[in-house]
């Protein structure tokens, strides 16, 4: 009798760390990573922003509330045990027009029933004794969110897969998932008794394959960043951002120092022309295709048009952030890098927030998972090995 075989699809991070759950909980268990790209974290995860969020945001009782608060505790120690770099340097989140204040206080209450440890108001004056360059009205200073960097994680996470035994399979693209199940590339197949779909970008179309229903559809979000040049990339300690927009799941452009060094204001949020590399008819056919897309941009197309602007002018894209730190403007900063946000978009043109995953029999397709989901990954690797496994072995 062959061995249970379990396949997953996908090492970004939220893959990798449900490849090493399972590795943990049944170490006689065959786990395969399938990976189209010849390195682990080549997408989402290698172009993120570095944050390890303390839970501030999301609605209490939610999967991401719930995994973000137990993956964050669980990514600091593993972070420790590995030595890689995490700096708890702190978030202040600022309202800087009057009309924001109600938002943050409701932001507030919402933090205070997620348990966001040593979360506090601040007054003007604190912002400043906080962030000595920043401007606001009323602040919000969450002291545990800190900076980290997930590709290192990753490969770590890979590294512990492949030291329990599994495989992470470079240069395998899953152009078809079959009946069995069975994974297949161009120039190979492997048949699995269990087949998790962590595939980011692609997660749509590869759970559609494997049977699931074709909603959520993935709608590609650009987000670009700014980078500060030398001069000025001391006046911020930490991290600044906006109070957010509950109609959204993004969180506005907003200053974070990088832990190896440096200062970024970014991301913005742009419908991108691809999921992958710069321009693709077959992307863009299926964005305007999806009928959430139309109702969405009826909503929020004055909202898209600024984002595009900020897009295209510099000037622009930091006139905003400049109400945060005043003294960092257009001149002060340069171009830097961006990634592709695989964001969900329900039928009737709702931004999915929260984490989706689907079980469809042996196949279990994570179709939703954004932001917080590089600090929640080690909680989504356990939510996930229990629905399909059970608690079986150690506790995550």
């Amino acid at each position: 009798m062959r061995d249970e075989v379990v396949g997953i699809v996908g090492a970004g991070i939220v893959g990798l760390a449900v490849a090493r759950e399972l590795t943990r909980r049944r170490p006689g268990r065959k786990v395969v990573v399938f990976e189209k790209e010849d390195h682990v974290a080549g997408h989402q995860t290698g172009h993120n922003s570095g944050v390890v969020h303390a839970g501030l945001y999301y609605a209490p009782g939610s999967l991401k509330a719930t995994l973000c608060t137990r993956g964050r505790a669980l990514l600091r120690e593993f972070c420790q045990e590995k030595r890689i770099p995490y700096d708890e340097c702190g978030k202040l989140v600022v309202a800087v027009e009057s009309g924001e204040t109600t938002r943050l206080e409701a932001l507030a209450e919402r933090a205070g029933a997620n348990l966001v440890p040593g979360l506090r108001r601040v007054g003007a004056g604190e912002i400043r004794d906080i962030e000595p360059y920043a401007a606001g009205l009323a602040g919000l200073y969450s002291p545990r969110t800190a900076i980290t960097d997930f590709a290192a994680i990753a490969r770590a996470f890979a590294d512990d897969v492949v030291a329990a035994g599994g495989e992470v399979r470079l240069g395998f693209p899953v152009d078809a998932v079959e009946a069995g199940p069975t994974v297949r590339s161009r120039r190979a197949a492997q048949r699995v008794d269990h087949l998790i779909i962590c595939a980011g970008l692609q997660g749509d179309r590869l759970a559609e394959r494997a049977g699931d229903t074709n909603g959520p559809r993935i709608v590609p979000f650009r987000g670009e960043y700014m980078r500060v040049r030398p001069a000025k990339e001391q006046l911020v300690r930490g991290m600044i951002y906006p109070v957010p927009d509950p109609r959204y799941p993004f969180l506005g452009v907003h200053f974070t120092r990088r832990v190896g060094g440096g200062l970024e204001v970014g991301p913005n949020a742009v419908l991108a022309a691809a999921r992958e590399g710069t321009v693709s008819m077959s992307d863009l056919a299926a964005t305007m295709s999806w009928p959430g897309t139309w109702r969405m941009a009826a909503r929020h197309w004055r909202t898209g048009l600024h984002e595009l602007h900020g897009s295209v002018s510099k000037r622009a894209y930091m006139r905003r952030a400049q109400l945060y730190v005043p003294e960092i403007g257009a001149a002060d900063v340069v171009r830097g890098g961006y990634g592709v946000r695989a964001q969900a978009l329900d039928r009737d043109g709702s931004l999915v927030d929260d984490f989706r995953i689907h079980r469809l029999g042996p196949v279990t397709a994570v179709r939703n998972a954004p932001s917080p989901a590089a600090t929640s990954s080690m909680a989504i690797a356990g939510y996930v090995a229990d629905a399909v496994f059970g608690r079986a072995g150690p506790d995550p």
